[in-house]
């Protein structure tokens, strides 16, 4: 039996985008054992000058004009007008894909953001090749970008993305609710008090967990300093990721802050993070509340991005796993209400372990163990 080679495409280094391809990858190891895996960045790869003027300029555009985004964002005028652009990015990167295919004939592409998607259905219609191709949604609001013909699966995070896709055109056949990829180990159990003394904590005190996403995007450092003004004990852990201003103030305050303060820049161990906290002040990303849902972790959101993160906190509220705080002025008295409301706190607690789907990965590699690509030739 000829060997299985599967190809998983993502966009930038540090990103949500990533963390599920490498989910994914890893269940796939599990199911498939002697396919052949490979990952690579799928917009980089075919205009690699190109990703870095995008990136740029979407991270000046969230940071000093964010409606702008917010209006951008799957406008139905921006994605018909737009058309035109993504035909012709499309078009152009086939001989790239061309090579790629060449060197790693992949019977099985899955995609986890919607640019190389878009790319890779439209290589795959216009050549008329049969291998199959997944789109795996890392965000809770599925946006028009996604939708190509030649894609075959789309895995969304839940039935109401699937309800919103079906609205959008989607044949219901295609679309498979298995939630966001997250590492496995994320739904695993683990005893808090000894996950708080491993970690260097009190194990009989509060902890709140701040995080602003691999960029360390937000108002982190607001944020610490209510938190630390608040006369109930607490303890705070900080990951500031690409922050290097945070994480050099909190390296510098660590020796005399009024409270116990650990931080990291990158974490491995976020899923003990999550363990060891009782809420997460936080920007709802789609990794990180995937995550907080498989721990039943009540969410605190500030400064969600335009867009995607703004429809991400929606579906928060609405499902009542999270509180939103629009002025950081109410931040501490927020956090200080629900740290004395156990009952509040369990029943946010619960909302989210009644929305996780903590094994999306598994999910997606026995959907693709299932595929035969001897019948689809």
């Amino acid at each position: 039996m000829k060997k299985r080679k599967i190809l998983l495409m993502y966009i930038s280094r540090v990103s949500g985008h990533r963390q599920a391809t490498m989910a994914v990858s890893k269940s796939l190891k599990k199911f498939l054992p002697d396919a052949d895996v490979m990952s690579i960045n799928g917009f980089g790869y075919n205009y690699p000058l190109l990703e870095h003027v995008v990136n740029a300029a979407y991270m000046t555009v969230i940071k000093h004009t964010p409606k702008v985004w917010d209006y951008l964002y799957d406008n139905p005028k921006v994605v018909k007008r737009s058309a035109n652009f993504r035909n012709f990015l499309n078009k152009s990167s086939h001989k790239k894909l061309e090579k790629l295919f060449k060197e790693f004939p992949a019977d099985t592409v899955i995609c986890s953001q919607a640019f190389p998607c878009s790319m890779v259905a439209d290589y795959k219609v216009t050549r008329g090749l049969k291998f199959c191709l997944v789109g795996t949604l890392t965000d809770y609001a599925p946006h028009s970008y996604w939708i190509n013909d030649g894609v075959d699966h789309y895995i969304v995070p839940s039935e109401d993305a699937r309800e919103r896709f079906i609205k959008k055109g989607v044949a219901p056949e295609k679309i498979k609710a298995f939630g966001i990829p997250i590492r496995s180990k994320f739904a695993e159990k683990m005893d808090k008090m000894a996950v708080r003394e491993g970690l260097g904590l009190d194990p009989s005190l509060p902890v709140v967990l701040v995080m602003g996403g691999g960029q360390g995007l937000g108002r982190m450092k607001e944020a610490v300093k209510k938190l630390l003004a608040l006369s109930l004990p607490l303890q705070l852990i900080v990951v500031s990721g690409a922050n290097v201003k945070l994480f050099k103030w909190l390296r510098k305050i660590v020796g005399s802050s009024p409270k116990k303060i650990i931080h990291f820049d990158y974490a491995n161990n976020v899923d003990e993070l999550m363990e060891a906290a009782n809420l997460i002040v936080t920007k709802p990303g789609g990794m990180t509340t995937a995550e907080c849902l498989a721990k039943g972790l009540p969410m605190v959101i500030i400064d969600p991005l335009p867009g995607q993160e703004e429809r991400n906190a929606d579906f928060l509220l609405e499902k009542g796993i999270a509180v939103r705080v629009h002025d950081l002025g109410d931040l501490a008295e927020e956090v200080e209400l629900l740290l004395k409301s156990p009952d509040r706190m369990g029943t946010m607690a619960q909302a989210a372990r009644d929305n996780s789907k903590p094994f999306a990965a598994d999910e997606v590699a026995r959907l693709v163990a299932g595929y035969d690509p001897v019948l689809a030739i």
